[in-house]
């Protein structure tokens, strides 16, 4: 297949493109020429030419490793789309129902509450004919994952920083924050939010959005806490705080539960800070269904 972009000529051998797909597939020359039925010699051959044809190399080569470099990890992202829509035309033509089941892979920080995660894939699923992969981790890592379209989504507490246009935000929550603990601190409700000072806490690490907005409401309020813990995971910093080492803070909704059985006590709101919660695609030609329903429609009661 011949294309002409901006007076340059590019042919897109599709036998080389899908040989090319299975190699960053499997991760290696020898399994991929093993998965495709052809000798390791002659893959390796396909790929430079098919190198050559496009103008640049796709692969980072190393002894006896071969992983696509960031040119390389372009074209996987739009292969992995290529074949699984030439997949979908296969087995429609056959008349498979299974074919019209769309992929969505999903993105969450690991400081992300997990209620928002589960409630973004209930609602992906409900109209049926979806299967959902969810992936956490480090905003640099899931960011890189979105952009390279290697995920569909990222649900992230803040909009990460990206060249305009390649990322698409939408704010899907604005959480109230609180200030809980055990029931031993109950004392400090009076003369919140002074009675903070010197007060033990478990917060989440410094590059936290929660934890920069907390540490200004202090600053500004002239009271110091007693930094015990810090903690990544939400979960980590709400165990923490029911055995008692410390307050934390947290959205209402997140220990709503153990608010109602008094394990932990509400001892006063910040008013004025809130943690944000957005949901991002990435900018692609070939958009996933389901992914662009849910930019729309995605609601947390």
């Amino acid at each position: 297949m011949k294309l002409v972009i901006e007076g340059r000529s590019f042919w897109i051998n599709y036998h080389h493109l899908y040989c090319f797909h299975v190699i960053a597939e499997e991760g290696s020359l020898t399994r991929a020429a093993a998965r495709l039925g052809i000798g390791q010699s002659a893959l390796s051959i396909q790929m430079k030419q098919f190198e050559q044809s496009l103008g640049f190399s796709l692969f980072e080569r190393a002894h006896r490793s071969i992983t696509p470099n960031e040119r390389g990890r372009l074209v996987h992202a739009y292969t992995r789309e290529i074949f699984r829509l030439g997949g979908e035309m296969v087995e429609t033509l056959l008349d498979r129902p299974t074919a019209k089941r769309t992929s969505l892979e999903v993105a969450a920080l690991d400081t992300i509450p997990k209620h928002f995660t589960v409630e973004l894939v209930r609602q992906a699923l409900a109209p049926g004919g979806c299967t959902v992969k969810v992936l956490e981790g480090k905003p640099e890592s899931l960011l890189e994952s979105l952009i390279e379209h290697r995920v569909d989504l990222m649900i992230s507490n803040f909009v990460p920083p990206a060249e305009p246009g390649r990322v698409h935000a939408r704010r899907i929550a604005r959480l109230p924050l609180w200030v809980v603990g055990a029931p031993r601190f109950a004392g400090l409700k009076k003369g919140f939010p002074a009675s903070m000072d010197r007060a033990p806490f478990v917060l989440p690490t410094g590059d936290s959005s929660v934890r920069h907005a907390f540490e200004s409401y202090c600053q500004d309020r002239s009271f110091t806490p007693d930094l015990v813990v810090e903690a990544q995971d939400v979960m980590v910093q709400k165990l923490l705080a029911l055995q008692g080492v410390g307050l934390t803070v947290v959205p209402e909704f997140a220990v709503s539960e153990y608010v109602k059985q008094r394990k932990l006590i509400a001892i006063g709101k910040l008013e004025g800070l809130y943690e944000e919660l957005f949901l991002i695609s990435a900018a692609r030609k070939i958009q996933n269904p389901v992914a662009q329903r849910l930019m729309k429609s995605f609601r947390v009661a």
